[in-house]
């Protein structure tokens, strides 16, 4: 049998020249160079003002992290997720340009003879021509920005490209180094966007808010605020000290470890014209029924660990309650009723939900979003045991199982918050993994930003949701805490039955 031979560098240099690859290469250098050039040499006083300035600017992105300062202090939550966005892709970007892409090809830097000096940098820089770091931040950050908030983004974009521009004006790089840090930093943007999704409205049509006539009590009168010092390893003592100084004539109850929660509430509800918390979810999952059975309007001071509901009304801080009480700032917002009893205000679940986002959350100190979220899943779904639900006459075996009060954005299996708690809908979230290879398909989906597209996966929004347990009984845990097990289980949106104080929703 006769081998073909083994191509040598002579071969392939010969086959390099042949395709005509050189002279194309050769002729775009050479259109490179000869636009730098035109650039360079143009006699324009603007150019000469601002290119310098702007380049100078955006040197360590010092500009993107003003500008993402600002955006975080605006205390606007899609301006601030933009922000962090959009630094978190600067990172990315930085690295795969200085540490990967300048290293796969040496190109020097263009000679400034013909750069006017006014117009010069104060120190040309040594490193690899080839691909602009400026330019590649500059995408990043206006693209990453944009996919939270699209006109921020196409503001920052025209921006990005004078900085790209300014790179060619002050000499430090060709057209070509630009357009391809451009690339880089829009390429690192997208994908960051699919592994992890933005948080966006939903397109599913919501009535408007309701807001409901309630009285005004800038100083607490009538307000009775029950308060849970256990809640949030010490927090809510802090947060009570701020209650009393903001809300001096409101009844104060403070809770001591051996009483029974919801008898302190309902003995406070005969006496109160409002029931205020202050406490974690868990806290405010026990206030709601009580709250719901006197025909109260419920006040939350978040004083708990995560405080999902009360961030989800908008509420940071105890001024932002007491701000809301004293205007009669009210709303109506949905609550789930599980077996038409017990109330559930964030999410309930089954399976090993709990130790699956208590593993993330450990983890994201240390990697990044969807990497933590894989390898939680993967120790989640190696350590419990899957449980077979029935839904719909159909048997599933699910270690993953979430049910959401309202719509949960983004969409996938780290839902992080809602933008509304008025829309009628529970939100369902379930991963299977009665099948084969489960695991890896599943990680290899989450890692793709895919996963709303497996088979193994499934999102709902539906008004109600039932199922019954195969095996055994199932524990349905709920607001933060371990529930009791069920054989038949029906979550059922009680349409805005709660009314809430939330800042900003006064007439």
């Amino acid at each position: 049998m006769i081998r073909p031979p083994r191509p040598t560098r002579a071969t392939a240099r010969s086959l390099w020249d042949s395709t005509g690859l050189r002279e194309i290469t050769r002729g775009l250098g050479t259109l490179d160079a000869e636009i730098f050039e035109t650039i360079a040499q143009s006699q324009s006083p603007a150019l000469d003002a601002v290119m310098p300035g702007l380049t100078r600017a955006a040197d360590h992105s010092k500009l993107w992290l003003v500008i993402a300062g600002g955006m975080a202090l605006s205390a606007r939550p899609t301006a601030q997720r933009a922000a962090f966005r959009g630094i978190a892709t600067v990172a990315v970007t930085s690295f795969v340009t200085n540490q990967l892409a300048k290293r796969v090809r040496n190109r020097p830097r263009p000679a400034t003879a013909s750069v006017p000096l006014q117009r010069r940098g104060h120190r040309t820089p040594t490193s690899n021509s080839l691909p602009s770091g400026h330019s590649a931040s500059a995408a990043a950050f206006a693209m990453g920005v944009g996919i939270e908030h699209a006109p921020t983004g196409l503001v920052l974009g025209g921006l990005a490209g004078l900085v790209g521009l300014s790179r060619i004006a002050t000499g430090a790089h060709y057209p070509g180094d630009v357009l391809a840090g451009f690339g880089i930093g829009a390429t690192v943007a997208v994908v960051g966007g699919r592994l992890i999704p933005p948080v966006t409205q939903h397109s599913i049509a919501i009535p408007p808010p309701s807001r409901v006539v309630a009285p005004t009590c800038p100083r607490g009168a009538g307000v009775v605020v029950i308060a849970n010092p256990a809640s949030g390893s010490g927090d809510a003592g802090r947060m009570l000290g701020e209650v009393r100084s903001l809300l001096p004539e409101a009844e104060i109850v403070e809770l001591d470890r051996d009483e029974d929660i919801p008898t302190v509430m309902r003995e406070a509800s005969t006496r109160a014209q409002v029931l205020a918390v202050v406490g974690g979810d868990g806290t405010v999952a026990c206030a709601a029924p009580v709250a719901l059975d006197a025909g109260l309007p419920l006040a939350v001071f978040p004083g708990g660990t995560y405080n999902h509901f009360a961030r989800d009304l908008g509420i940071r801080s105890a001024a932002d309650t007491a701000r809301a009480i004293a205007d009669g700032a009210l709303i109506r917002v949905d609550i789930t009723r599980l077996n038409d009893a017990t109330v559930v205000l964030n999410t309930a679940s089954i399976g090993a939900y709990p130790h699956f986002v208590r593993t993330r959350t450990k983890l994201q100190h240390k990697l990044s979003r969807p990497f933590a979220t894989a390898v939680a899943l993967t120790s989640t779904m190696r350590r419990t045991r899957p449980v077979r639900i029935r839904v719909d006459g159909e048997v599933l075996e699910t270690s993953l199982f979430l049910i959401g009060n309202s719509l949960y954005r983004p969409s996938g299996f780290a839902p992080s918050r809602r933008l509304r708690l008025d829309d009628g809908l529970l939100d369902v979230r379930i991963l299977e993994v009665g099948h084969r290879f489960a695991t890896l398909r599943l990680i290899g989906s989450l890692l793709s930003g895919r996963l709303e597209r497996s088979p193994l996966y499934r999102e709902l929004q539906v008004p109600e949701f039932s199922f019954s347990a195969v095996d055994r009984p199932v524990v349905v845990a709920h607001d933060g805490e371990v529930g009791e097990s069920y054989d038949e289980a029906t979550f059922r949106v009680a349409y805005r039955a709660l009314p809430v104080y939330a800042p900003g929703s006064g007439t």
